[in-house]
């Protein structure tokens, strides 16, 4: 589990796939797997937490929440960061 935490650091889509596959996480956390598909393809740092505090207690509450909302926050900062960044770079080529 340590190691798809720390793959999850870097590469979140990877260890959601590594989840999927080496363990029941996915499973429990996610009845449908469209839903975890979505989360995979548009906000997975969301998603690979949801299913980490999930699984375990067979529920997300108190501190799973706010790394839920930590998830969404990262998942908030890449679409958007990325943005600002691309508008950065056309402008100075401008």
């Amino acid at each position: 589990m340590c190691v798809v935490v720390a793959i999850g650091a870097f590469f979140p889509r990877v260890a959601i796939v590594l989840l999927w596959a080496f363990s029941g996480y996915m499973e429990r956390a996610f009845e449908s797997f469209w839903v975890a598909f979505l989360g995979w393809l548009l906000l997975p740092f969301t998603t690979l937490f949801y299913a980490i505090a999930y699984a375990p207690v067979g529920g997300v509450s108190g501190f799973g929440w706010f790394l839920v909302g930590l998830g969404f926050l990262i998942d908030l900062s890449n679409w958007f960061g990325g943005s600002r960044q691309t508008a950065r770079q056309r402008s100075a080529y401008n």
